[in-house]
């Protein structure tokens, strides 16, 4: 057997290895599961892309130039960002801006944009349903804490249960109820749980009744709801308008014309 002849089978063999090792890797990184800590100590999963986790291990590597003032701005973004999409513990501002320098700047930002829509949507969803149990228990003779953890006890583990349980932890550990607030509404950046944190804000600092103002805060979500769907109503008709010009018509064209067309080409062969 020739030189060339034994180098290339060589190589060949390199290659396998590789592969087989890129594959062994890959598959025992798709096998790990991802959790974020609670205030209360359980472990809720947060799913975390594959081709993120598998690159993780290199973005110590660009944390030298990651920790250069021109990325500063950018680090601290990604902290706030992760924080409000619940990755808090899990991925690091640093790592984050490597993973955007290693995958081409955009995919991570609009993995995270997505993950940070879905929480916000999760939690202004459930917000209603909660603020009407909290109002309910508040106005029954229930102290503002004693309802929260009511709350909690009774719905399932979603992203609103966790702030809220963060919050009552934070109070619990000597945190006044003002500051637990201004903390959650600031960590978590959703419109309606920040105008429902400072409204609370307010009440403490004027002396306000905390139940009167879940009333108002509760009627006032349930017109936001109201405008937001008499939105996306009037929205409708032109996100159809897309669909029916490109699939509809031509559809209707076809069956309508095809048969005159087919006639007709037969009168010209």
């Amino acid at each position: 057997m020739s030189g060339v002849n034994i180098l290339s089978l060589m190589t060949m063999a390199a290659w396998a290895l590789a592969a087989a090792g890129l594959a062994w890797y890959l598959a025992s990184i798709a096998g790990e599961v991802t959790y974020v800590t609670l205030a209360d100590g359980r472990r809720q999963e947060r799913s975390i892309p594959l081709v993120f986790r598998a690159l993780l291990p290199l973005a110590p590597n660009f944390f030298g130039l990651v920790r250069r003032p021109f990325f500063a701005a950018s680090v601290a973004r990604a902290d706030t960002l992760l924080v409000q999409a619940g990755f808090e513990g899990l991925l690091s501002g640093r790592e984050f801006v490597a993973l955007q320098l290693m995958l081409g700047w955009v995919i991570p930002d609009l993995w995270l944009y997505g993950a940070r829509r879905r929480r916000h949507l999760s939690i202004q969803r459930a917000l209603p349903f909660a603020l009407d149990l909290l109002t309910l228990s508040v106005e029954a003779g229930m102290d503002f804490i004693g309802a929260l953890q009511r709350g909690c006890r009774s719905r399932r583990l979603d992203p609103l249960n966790e702030e809220l349980l963060r919050m009552t932890k934070e109070i619990q550990v000597g945190s006044s109820r003002r500051e637990a607030l201004r903390n959650m509404a600031v960590r978590v950046g959703q419109p309606d749980l920040r105008a429902l944190a400072f409204a609370l804000v307010q009440a403490d600092e004027l002396g306000v009744s905390i139940g009167a103002i879940l009333r108002i805060q509760s009627d006032q979500l349930r017109a936001r709801r109201f405008d937001r769907a008499e939105k996306l109503a009037a929205e409708a008709p032109v996100k159809m308008l897309g669909p029916l010009l490109l699939c509809i018509f031509p559809a209707v064209f076809i069956i309508l014309l095809g048969p005159v067309l087919s006639q007709a080409m037969k009168g010209f062969f």
